[in-house]
């Protein structure tokens, strides 16, 4: 008889089993969560940065030019070679694109479309670019879009071409 205990008491139950496989579920989605917020982060981190190197591009072409580059272009148009023409290669190496093109994005930007997308709009004397972000871009942020609030990075030329495009 105490041969057929120890026999029947090896091993897991079901249960036990069960209950293992669900601890480990939550954990990894609580694992992923956390992964996928730092991996939105990071993306809005490398819009900043590749603003940021458009806007020092920008600048130097108006040096060169005495105006910036006239017209309003996001990288979906012309299979997206140089959204911007005149800025690449000579004052960037290469224009930005978002890692996340062809999803959508609240609000969308550009020309009626609703893509994640670098947008770019100028009249020569003054410009603005703007990128959809995955997180709210906090209003005392110089990132801060005044035309499209709360979801959008932004670089401008000052405050006529900040509030408008």
């Amino acid at each position: 008889m105490g041969q057929q205990y120890l026999k029947s008491k090896s091993g897991f139950t079901l249960i036990e089993l069960l209950v293992v496989i669900s601890i480990i579920s939550i954990l990894s989605s609580v694992v992923l969560a956390n992964l996928s917020s730092a991996r939105a982060k990071a993306r809005d981190a490398k819009r900043q940065s590749d603003l940021t190197q458009l806007r020092v591009a920008l600048e130097f072409y108006y040096d060169s030019n005495g105006s910036y580059p006239v017209g309003c272009w996001n990288y979906f148009e012309a299979q997206g070679v140089n959204y911007i023409p005149g800025l690449s290669p000579t004052y960037i190496s290469q224009l930005p694109r978002d890692s996340l093109s062809g999803q959508s994005c609240p609000g969308g930007i550009g020309d009626n479309s609703n893509w994640r997308t670098y947008y770019y709009c100028s009249n020569g004397a003054a410009y603005k670019a703007n990128v959809c972000s995955e997180s709210v871009v906090p209003v005392n942020s110089v990132w801060y879009d005044l035309f499209r609030p709360g979801y959008a990075w932004m670089i401008c030329s000052g405050t006529p071409a900040c509030a408008t495009f």
